[in-house]
């Protein structure tokens, strides 16, 4: 009887523990938490390294205002990604970028806001767009948050957030898609350079966060599989385990080793200073009306109707009386022109402060100004401007000199508040003047200087000891001798104030503007050691029109503790200039005739007109060629006694050195010997080069001079029998002679240093006798090795 066929159960088989799994709602609810748990740090990390990158950037700019917008930046960027996920590739990108065009508009709208910029949006986003890079990197540190300072970090921020989401959330590499903000922190810090304190917590905390991010479980779209073997043969299994395996390991080494590698150089940069990127771009540049506006006082004084200016000081500041605004501060003069010689940077509505002299008092100076007829690009404001609207700027705090770089136009009209400075009065009388490299700028004294100007200078400060009463004694001799005209030809170069200071009254001297007045001060103030500078500006008569006939210029001089006090060297409208001859005479190059001893005068032995009325053929005196025979004679005897000379004084240079002192000296002497003898050939040694190498360097050189002098082997029988007495090992002999001195002091013996002396005789005479012939009979009288530095 058979057996039927097995019945096959097709239910899988249950364990004990199978009705205690989870119902299947609930293993879906949980799989989804899962997933939204492991989609969350890769986006929330990206997010925060690019809002990082803001915070160390934010270090240079005044307020918040760039972190906010980067944050924002940072936000929109991943979150369009993080919504896209399901969309094809391709799409993400369109998407995005029309979200950063709308949070670019916002962004620059609130910036213009802040900077209180006026135009339209379109207006400003262009000029955003051309101006973002120069100008975020001459701009003045605390950089404005403006739309052309804030643009270039904002697009950057986006860009690095769009490119790292794509490629750590679509593509599943999340290290990869960390380089995108790992970039653009890198670029933060690049820019900020030295300008700001090491940013030691936002790189600790972007580092942090990137291992955060990795550490955290993620996952990809499609399906994944645990094990990527499963489902193999087990031989095939095995294989890929095995080269996985070696795969890993190969990666951590590569790691470890090149952790090894860049950790010392990276540790060792830790206290480099970093490089300022700003030092690439230069900065606004202006032309040489703006450069030297001192030239413009002439022109100005031909038309005093001219409109130039519109005031208008606005009540609400501590000010009183009108205050002098001023145009430009020159501080450097070469002895042709005075400039201002200003590095601008670009700066916002808060220019950087700028500490009051401890002794003065201090107002505030509020005043809206239109531009009328002014041109160029200096912009007009009182010392020392603090803030400014209406008018994009660049500024030097050096000078305090603002510039509008776009240039002015009529109708222009900014406000700006100044601090004005009033110095005490009461500590002039006793307050001295700096010096050092800090005012080396304004104490230059340019080469040239006429010597007449030096001795007026001179005069005035003999007299005076203390720094304000040399001022005071300048500014009353200019105020005293000189007069104000508007015809006077512009001209402040030595010539020209030297023409200035003692040209003929009816010729055009001792007149001019306030130009020659200035200039003048300044120079014969820096001649008696007074730090001076020249300012041009305006004194206005109140508020209204500032006209061409308000414009002048004016000396300043450093003191310390007071800080720069202004002088008026200008004289009295109503008042007679004395002559300058009066209060000024010349100390002549020599004494008196009075004083110089009349000399003892012989009468000749025959009367001048019986000697000129003798005949021609006459020869009582010395003939022409007597004369030119005797002089020759004496100049060749000169030039024979000063080539005796040196010849003597070499040759016993070379007795002393290898003849006299301890067995040590001798051998340095040799050694000088030596390294002199190079020299003579055009073959000096250089500091860095080790004794043995100056060994070598003897050797070539005497075997190229003997190539150079005998090219044909045959004729180097009739050489110097002395050229072939020093083989190349003696100079070797001699550099280790010089190298147990130095480094053994006292164990050179008496044989030692006749052995050196005679090496290095033998070596000059042989490198002597190789040179031409001419050149060997100026070896010996060759003043070098007299004066060279021993």
């Amino acid at each position: 009887m058979g057996r039927g066929p097995p019945v096959v159960s097709l239910a899988p088989p249950r364990d004990a523990d199978a009705s205690a799994g989870p119902p299947p709602g609930q293993d879906r609810r949980g799989g989804a938490v899962v997933r939204l748990l492991a989609a969350v740090p890769a986006p929330l990390a990206l997010i925060t390294m690019i809002a990082l990158a803001g915070v160390v950037l934010d270090r240079v700019y005044a307020g918040s205002l760039l972190t906010r917008l980067m944050v924002g930046a940072a936000v929109g960027s991943v979150l369009v990604s993080v919504a896209a996920r399901r969309l094809p590739s391709w799409l993400v990108a369109p998407l995005s970028v029309l979200a950063l065009a709308g949070w670019t508009a916002l962004a620059l709208r609130l910036a213009a806001a802040h900077a209180d910029l006026p135009g339209s949006l379109g207006a400003v986003t262009a000029d955003a767009a051309r101006n973002a890079i120069p100008r975020l990197l001459t701009a003045m540190i605390p950089v404005e948050p403006a739309p052309d300072t804030v643009l270039l970090p904002l697009v950057a921020g986006w860009l690095a957030g769009l490119a790292g989401a794509e490629v750590a959330l679509r593509a599943g590499r999340v290290l990869l898609g960390y380089l995108p903000p790992a970039l653009l922190y890198a670029g933060a810090l690049y820019v900020v350079g030295p300008n700001a304190q090491p940013a030691i917590w936002p790189s600790v905390a972007f580092a942090a966060v990137a291992a955060v991010g990795l550490a955290a479980p993620s996952r990809r779209d499609g399906p994944a599989t645990a094990d990527p073997s499963a489902g193999l043969a087990p031989a095939v299994r095995a294989a890929v385990r095995v080269r996985l395996f070696a795969a890993g390991a190969a990666g951590v080494a590569v790691v470890v080793g090149l952790a090894a590698l860049l950790a010392p150089l990276v540790a060792g940069q830790v206290d480099e200073h970093p490089v300022d990127p700003r030092r690439y771009v230069e900065p606004p540049q202006v032309e040489s009306l703006d450069e030297n506006p001192l030239i413009r006082i002439s022109g100005w004084a031909l038309n005093p109707d001219q409109r130039l200016l519109e005031v208008r000081t606005e009540a609400g500041g501590s000010g009183s009386g009108a205050a002098r605004i001023r145009l430009a501060v020159l501080s450097d003069y070469d002895g042709v022109t005075w400039r201002v010689g200003a590095t601008y940077r670009n700066a916002g509505r808060i220019l950087p402060a700028v500490e009051p002299a401890p002794g003065g008092a201090t107002d505030t100076v509020r005043q809206e100004i239109t531009v009328a007829d002014l041109t160029g690009r200096l912009l007009p404001a009182v010392a020392t401007p603090r803030e400014i609207t209406g008018a994009r700027v660049a500024y030097d705090p050096a000078t305090g000199t603002l510039i509008r770089p776009e240039g002015l136009a009529p109708g222009l009209r900014y406000t700006v508040t100044s601090l004005r400075e009033r110095p005490d009065g009461n500590l002039l009388a006793t307050a001295n003047v700096p010096a050092g490299d800090a005012v080396s700028r304004v104490l230059r004294v340019a080469d040239g200087a006429p010597e007449q100007v030096r001795r007026l200078a001179a005069q005035l400060a003999e007299s005076n000891g203390a720094p304000y009463a040399r001022a005071a004694a300048i500014e009353q001799f200019l105020a005293e001798h000189y007069r104000v005209t508007a015809d006077a030809p512009s001209g402040h170069a030595y010539p020209n104030l030297a023409f200035f200071l003692f040209g003929p009254r009816n010729g055009g001297g001792q007149r001019g503007t306030s130009e020659q007045f200035a200039a003048a001060f300044a120079v014969l103030g820096r001649l008696a050691g007074l730090p001076t500078r020249v300012v041009v500006g305006f004194e206005p008569r109140g508020d209204g029109p500032v006209r061409a006939a308000d414009a002048f210029a004016w000396p300043e001089v450093l003191f310390e503790g007071v800080g720069w006090v202004p002088f008026d060297p200008m004289p009295q409208p109503d008042e007679e200039p004395r002559p300058v001859e009066e209060d000024f005479r010349p100390t002549p190059d020599d004494p008196p005739p009075s004083e110089v001893p009349e000399p003892t005068v012989e009468p000749p032995a025959t009367p001048p007109a019986e000697a000129a009325s003798g005949p021609a053929g006459d020869r009582s005196g010395l003939s022409a060629p007597v004369l030119v025979a005797g002089g020759a004679g004496g100049l060749v005897l000169l030039v024979g006694l000063v080539l005796l000379t040196l010849a003597a004084l070499r040759r016993n240079l070379t007795r002393a050195r290898l003849g006299r002192g301890d067995p040590g000296r001798r051998i340095a002497g040799a050694w000088r010997e030596v390294t002199d003898a190079l020299r003579l050939t055009g073959h000096p040694v250089g500091d860095d080069l080790s004794a043995g190498e100056v060994a070598e360097a003897a050797g070539r050189t005497l075997a190229a001079a003997r190539a150079a002098l005998t090219p044909d082997p045959t004729r180097t029988r009739g050489a110097d029998t002395r050229a072939e007495a020093v083989p190349p090992d003696d100079v070797d002999e001699l550099a280790g002679l010089l190298n147990q001195v130095a480094f053994a002091p006292g164990t050179a013996t008496p044989e030692q240093a006749d052995r050196a002396a005679a090496v290095a005789d033998g070596y000059v005479s042989a490198l002597r006798s190789a040179r031409p012939r001419w050149r060997r009979l100026l070896w010996t009288v060759h003043p070098g090795p007299l004066r060279w530095r021993r």
